[in-house]
């Protein structure tokens, strides 16, 4: 996940100071609050003489248009702009040669996007209020991500606001491509120390696995009293997610089936496609976790295990399987 760096939230330190200690830390862009102020130009154009880092300017306007010549003349890498601030629909020139993002806030649907999904590159989720720093995220913001995830695949995600060094990895995991970070990183006592904290999974833990995991409504669920090859496979192919959750007649968890499972079933019931016994291929002790536990709970399970973990069943109180949490954003990469 590439780390957008708020200048503007570091309020004792020169532009010509500060810029050269984030690029020292590897930050991957320096971002840029517009509060409707033109003047800000006039610090792009001294980082810019001091920098190549990429510019990310948030346009917080209801008149985005009086900013295009300007974002064309300093060749703004990207620009988002601020949803609830227009008065008509954002239209950018093709000319302008920047990459456009649309910015809400939390209480904003993401099905706003729909008519800009062919002329956008990415969307950026305000979790706190825009153009202040130093907020809380607001947990609700997981679900969105989630949401705009399954509606727009192809559509970049960019978040701002409260992004400290759990949210960071929560981030990460769920395959956001940006993250602005401003009080974190400004006011620590290290700058090289926030960042190698953001780009980590060490962290203190605020969040529960439930604020952010996949929910019921997301994840394969079948009930074991009647249940077949088919209706497994069927589910896995389904969710596409490599996996079915499998529950007794009391909807408890009885196990889970992996795509890996399924293999190991077929293999050692070669002989005989025709009558294979689902219990061969059932995990009934797969490592799991309580809705309840922290970011830094899950971690120290997973880093206790000496094999590689893809997924993780979350229960609540009573066994029942209410979410998962998967890691193949992790092990993919940035991109």
């Amino acid at each position: 996940m590439k780390i957008s760096a708020s200048i503007y939230s570091n309020k004792i330190q020169e532009l010509e100071e500060l810029i050269p200690e984030l690029e020292k830390h590897h930050v991957d862009f320096f971002h840029i609050d517009c509060n409707d102020d033109i003047s800000v130009f006039e610090d792009i154009r001294r980082i810019r003489e001091i920098s190549d880092t990429p510019i990310d300017l948030h346009v917080i306007s209801p008149e985005p248009g009086k900013f295009f010549e300007l974002i064309e003349e300093h060749q703004i890498e990207m620009t988002s702009f601020q949803y609830e601030n227009l008065t008509e629909k954002l239209i950018v020139p093709e000319s302008i040669n920047t990459k456009v993002g649309m910015a809400i806030v939390s209480d904003t649907p993401v099905t706003i996007f729909e008519e800009y999904v062919d002329e956008l590159s990415f969307i950026l989720f305000m979790a706190t209020t825009p153009g202040e720093s130093g907020g809380d995220f607001n947990k609700n913001n997981f679900k969105k991500i989630r949401e705009f995830r399954g509606l727009f695949p192809s559509i970049k995600i960019h978040v701002d606001g409260g992004v400290n060094n759990e949210v960071s990895f929560i981030l990460r995991n769920m395959g956001v491509f940006a993250a602005v970070t401003g009080s974190y990183l400004m006011n620590s006592h290290s700058i090289g120390a926030a960042m190698l904290n953001l780009k980590s999974d060490n962290s203190e833990s605020k969040f529960s696995i439930g604020d952010f995991m996949l929910g019921k409504d997301e994840i394969p669920v079948l009930n074991t009293e009647s249940l077949n090859f088919v209706d497994v496979l069927q589910s896995i192919e389904d969710y596409k997610l490599g996996f079915t959750i499998l529950t007794n007649g009391d909807g408890r968890l009885k196990g889970i089936i992996s795509n890996a499972d399924v293999r190991k079933g077929l293999l050692k019931n070669k002989s005989d496609f025709n009558n294979l016994p689902l219990d061969d291929m059932i995990n009934v002790n797969p490592v799991c976790v309580n809705e309840t536990q922290t970011v830094k709970d899950l971690l120290d399970i997973i880093k206790s295990k000496n094999f590689p973990i893809l997924f993780v069943p979350v229960l609540n109180d009573n066994k029942e399987p209410v979410g998962v949490v998967k890691f193949n954003n992790l092990i993919k990469g940035e991109s």
